[in-house]
């Protein structure tokens, strides 16, 4: 795609849709996820999982479904689950947000995966979903993700995923009263075939052994392409 073809594309705001995969679908998030989601991340051996995010694990059920229920209501961000083919439970959520529409740019953020989600096929899944409903049917130009500069493991994931490491941003926000220096990353509506096709090859039943352990790494797959 061109410069000029890209400028020219329509602009589309994300929308509540359902994006299905073969492990898993991403669905809007409704308050009935809630359980399932306080449940894959909280208790013992799980604070790990918030400790880049705004805010602390939840005091209780009902903290937890006060959120979830704001999160359902809102554009921007604007929330996903994460669901399990084979049970139908809630296994994580993310987000995009940041919507800046007129220039066709957008962040994926908030991502929370409970462990049955860490390292596995299904996360990969999940981001290739949301990337290719973003270049594909809105057509934006650019996508990002950002993560505390301290982040090393989410640094790992965006490189891993194809995404471009840009620069840190120092003392770009306040979070849970600390200065935080932002890592910056994006992916671009020209790159978005050979990512595209990385992610294909990676996912695909061949790539998995009886075990399902992966016989070539996304992240190599991704040099290739490029």
């Amino acid at each position: 795609m061109t410069t000029r073809e890209s400028s020219a594309a329509p602009t589309l705001l994300p929308q509540r849709v359902t994006l299905e995969g073969s492990a898993v679908r991403l669905a809007p998030l409704r308050a009935r996820h809630a359980v399932d989601l306080y449940e894959a991340t909280h208790g013992a051996g799980r604070e790990a999982l918030w400790r880049y995010l705004p805010t602390e694990p939840f005091a209780d059920q009902a903290a937890f479904d006060a959120s979830i229920a704001t999160k359902e209501a809102s554009e921007d961000p604007l929330w996903f689950a994460v669901l399990d083919h084979a049970s139908g439970g809630a296994l994580g959520m993310l987000s995009l947000m940041r919507i800046d529409a007129p220039n066709r740019v957008i962040e994926v953020g908030g991502v929370l995966f409970g462990p049955a989600m860490q390292r596995s096929r299904a996360s990969t899944e999940a981001q290739y979903l949301l990337a290719r409903y973003v270049f594909e049917t809105l057509r934006y130009r650019r996508y990002e993700w950002k993560c505390d500069n301290r982040n090393e493991p989410s640094q790992r994931a965006a490189l891993r995923l194809g995404f471009t490491f840009e620069g840190v941003f120092r003392q770009h926000m306040i979070v849970k009263g600390e200065n935080r220096d932002t890592a910056w990353f994006s992916m671009l509506d020209g790159e978005w075939p050979s990512r595209k096709a990385a992610f294909e090859a990676w996912l695909s039943d061949g790539n998995f052994d009886a075990q399902g352990r992966q016989r070539r790494m996304l992240f190599r797959i991704q040099q290739v392409k490029s």
